[in-house]
Formats: C-alpha cells, sequence, structure tokens
C-alpha cells in the first residue's frame, strides 16, 4: 500500500521489511521473550521448573529492537523514497540455541517439555534476512550483541514477574 501511495501521489514512503527484533519489553507472545518470562517466573519460584516451548528447530535472523529502531531513523534521514529495505542480521539462529543461551544466564535447573500449544500450523523452517542494500545506503549495521539482547531481555522479565 506504501508503494501505491509513492507511485499515486508522490508521497515520500520508505518501507522496511524487519526480521525478528527482540529486546526487552517485547511481549511474551514472541519466543524470546515467552522463553525469558519462564525463566523469570521459575526462579521466583512461581512455576514448576518446566520450559514449555514449540518448534525448537526453526531458524530465524535476530536483531536488537535498538538497533532496529535506529535503523527506522536511517531509513527516514537517508532512504530513497519508493525502495523496500530489509532490516535484520543477517545471521540465522536455531531456537534452540536461543534457549540455550537464555537457560546459561540463570542456576535453575530446567525440564524442557514440547508444548502442542506452541506449535504453529505452519511454520517457515528458515528465516534469514540481507540487509547490505541497506546497510550500503545508510552505514546501519546491528551493534548490540545477541547475548546482551537476551541478558536485557531475561533482566526485564525478573524485574515484572
Amino acid at each position: 500500500m506504501g508503494y501505491q501511495y509513492f507511485k499515486s501521489y508522490g508521497l515520500r514512503i520508505i518501507r522496511t521489511r524487519a526480521f525478528n527484533h527482540e529486546g526487552p519489553r517485547r511481549g511474551s507472545v514472541f519466543v524470546t521473550s515467552d522463553f525469558a518470562r519462564q525463566i523469570a517466573l521459575i526462579e521466583k519460584g512461581g512455576d514448576p521448573p518446566v520450559m514449555r516451548v514449540g518448534n525448537l528447530e526453526s531458524i530465524r535472523d535476530f536483531t536488537d529492537v535498538r538497533d532496529v529502531v535506529k535503523a527506522y531513523w536511517l531509513a527516514l534521514e537517508k532512504g530513497e523514497p519508493g525502495e523496500v529495505y530489509n532490516i535484520s542480521s543477517g545471521k540465522g539462529r536455531r531456537i534452540r540455541e536461543v534457549l540455550d543461551s537464555l537457560l546459561k544466564l540463570t542456576k535453575v535447573k530446567v525440564k524442557i517439555e514440547e508444548d502442542p500449544e506452541k506449535m504453529r500450523p505452519s511454520d517457515v523452517p528458515i528465516l534469514i534476512g540481507n540487509s547490505r542494500k541497506f546497510e550500503k545506503k545508510t552505514g546501519w549495521k546491528p551493534e548490540i550483541p545477541f547475548e546482551k539482547t537476551l541478558k536485557d531481555l531475561l533482566d526485564y522479565w525478573r524485574e515484572r514477574v
């Protein structure tokens, strides 16, 4: 629709496709936040030491939301109207790897259980972005290490539960 408004009315529309972006304040309907919330609840004794998970084999491209916000700003400042830009890290991570990384940030020992309610009826096995076009146009690159993103996310949920 943005492209149609650009073409029809000459509006300065710049389109972006942000791949998975994560960080503090992310809703628990998203996988990394769901994992962090479960860990925080287990740490506080609010839940038994069981992590309920969906498909751990999918591969996703995660970028810290704070880097994504900077990318949006640069898109406004330096983007070409009518163009579309991917915003991504360009690195795929298996969901199991994300869960393992979060579990390394806690001392609690948990059992992992597959939960049919968390399985998607259709799940793209691999989703990795390529943001070279955007990087070339704006100079943007993700700066926040994914490990920091996960730690900040877990700390956020530790404060909330």
